[in-house]
């Protein structure tokens, strides 16, 4: 007989591991996350090998985790449910699920039933065949406000795909299919789930990241947790994404550069003054110039000492101990009965 446990920090395996895990942050869906099971079951009925589902309670203030905890012990169903202590973010509840995903690929979606599992299994099968290591979901008939959520988008894809030459029509779609060895290369941190391709575009050639049309439906429940001030986020994010794609490992070459380059012009400008000190007897002492020259050269010198402190920095953050960006309070699962 089929049995809950709850556990602390961590889960125990308790079958062999599936083939694909399903992957859904959750917020305060007390209203979806019942059908959301519930088509998540219909979609992969006919899917031919074994699936896991993994839902991450990022903190709900209502109902959500307890309606999720009810289909704990459905026969037909493999359900995780790994509870956060509070809200921390939607990156954070994502790299959970990913952390505790136990199959060969891994599948994400949003818990507000605007992505369609239906397009999993077909998504599933053109990763293998296209020898894809990750498929994006391109909502090409999105249903949102064109405002407020379709002109941001638009103009956030554009940027996002000239900045780290990963060409793709949709960031933002949640509905994604990994290789499990592929994603767990990749730690999201803050609000970098929306640059999720970008990070993979890192560690595998852009060439096996590729898009598909999914189906996109209207919100039904509640209400976004997105709006039009997302869109200034969204360009911060893009500068650290730049930095990180481009300097992660070496920032001295970012800040050294910086400093050479205002250490030059610094050169330049105490060069001409001294020429028109000595060789012309001109008074440098009130000139607006003398001031601009020594601070450039200020600059530069903190420029290269925060390069040089940037690497040491650097250094340490690659002999980290792999620290999770989350806290987890409990994982909730069926236990066999040989347990």
């Amino acid at each position: 007989m089929s049995a809950m446990i709850e556990t602390g920090l961590e889960s125990t395996a308790v079958a062999d591991a599936p083939e694909l895990s399903l992957v859904v942050p959750i917020f305060n869906e007390e209203e979806s996350v019942g059908p959301l099971i519930d088509r998540i079951m219909e979609a992969m009925s006919a899917f031919p090998t074994s699936w896991e589902l993994v839902l991450v309670d990022d903190g709900s203030s209502d109902r959500t985790l307890l309606t999720a905890r009810g289909y704990i012990a459905n026969p037909g169903l493999d359900l995780k449910i790994v509870e956060l202590q509070r809200n921390f973010g939607q990156t954070a509840a994502m790299q959970a699920g990913i952390d505790t995903a136990r199959g060969r690929l891994i599948a994400t979606l949003d818990g507000d039933l605007q992505n369609d599992p239906k397009d999993i299994p077909a998504m599933v099968k053109a990763l293998e065949e296209r020898e894809l290591d990750l498929l994006v979901g391109w909502r090409k008939n999105r249903k949102d406000g064109l405002v407020l959520r379709k002109i941001p988008s638009w103009c956030a894809n554009y940027l996002i795909g000239r900045i780290t030459g990963v060409k793709l029509h949709d960031y933002g779609c949640s509905l994604k299919i990994y290789r499990t060895s592929v994603i767990k290369q990749v730690k999201l941190m803050g609000e970098m789930h929306r640059f999720i391709p970008a990070w993979v575009a890192s560690v595998v050639p852009s060439s096996r990241i590729g898009e598909m049309e999914v189906t996109h439906h209207a919100r039904q429940h509640g209400t976004s947790k997105y709006g039009i001030s997302r869109t200034f986020r969204v360009i911060l994010d893009l500068l650290s994404v730049m930095f990180f794609m481009r300097y992660k490992a070496r920032p001295g070459h970012f800040f050294g550069s910086l400093g050479l380059g205002t250490g030059f012009l610094s050169a330049l400008i105490l060069l001409w003054l001294f020429v028109e000190k000595v060789v012309f007897g001109e008074d440098i002492g009130g000139r607006p110039l003398l001031i601009l020259g020594f601070m450039l050269f200020l600059s530069s010198v903190q420029l290269i000492t925060t390069g040089i402190l940037a690497e040491m920095i650097a250094r340490t953050y690659y002999r980290d101990d792999a620290q999770p960006n989350y806290i987890v309070r409990a994982v909730f699962q069926k236990v066999s009965p040989t347990q």
